[in-house]
Order: structure tokens, then sequence, then C-alpha cells
């Protein structure tokens, strides 16, 4: 059983679990299922805004789909949930993503 299929299996038991969805999220980024990703980090901060990795991932994502946008759209709200969550590790990294778009 693969990586996919375990988390899948796990997920299938826990479905809201954040954590995992953020897993199974990253590993269709590893295969290239972009769009299985994107609308994974989307249903996640849908549901538990305060999950901050998924900010920086969903950016990253929208930023190799070409929606710059919607990227920094997203790198923005992320900057706002780490200052809210006093994560300045996560604001840091999501400013430099931010303003090497932007600039």
């Amino acid at each position: 059983m693969n990586r996919i299929e375990k988390i899948i299996e796990f997920l299938n038991q826990q479905p809201n679990d954040a954590f995992l969805r953020h897993a199974l999220a990253l590993e269709y980024l590893k295969i290239g299922e972009d769009i299985k990703a994107r609308d994974l980090f989307l249903a996640i901060l849908d549901q538990a805004p305060d999950y901050i990795g998924s900010y920086y991932h969903l950016a990253k994502c929208l930023e190799k789909l070409n929606d710059k946008a919607a990227a920094i759209l997203w790198y923005e709200k992320g900057m706002a949930a780490a200052k809210l969550a006093k994560d300045n590790h996560a604001y840091n990294e999501l400013q430099g993503a931010y303003e090497d778009l932007i600039y």
C-alpha cells in the first residue's frame, strides 16, 4: 500500500483530521496532482483557518497553477492568520514567499 492509500485509509476513520488532509495534499503535490492538492488545502482552511501551514502550501500550489492573484490573496490571509496565532516563523515564511512573488 502506498502513502496516499494509507493516508486515505486513516482519513476514512477521521475524515476531518486537518493533519491527515494536509499530508494527503502534500502527497498529491509530489505526484503532480495539483488540483487535488489545491482543493484539499482549500477545504482544510475552510474548516480550520488556524491550520497555518496550509496557507503557504496552498499559495505555492496556486503559483504553480499560474494563479498569481489567488496566491497573493492566500499569502495575505496566511500572514494575517499567523500574526493572530503569534506564529512569527510561519509569518516570516509567508511574507518572504509573498514578497518574492509580488516583487
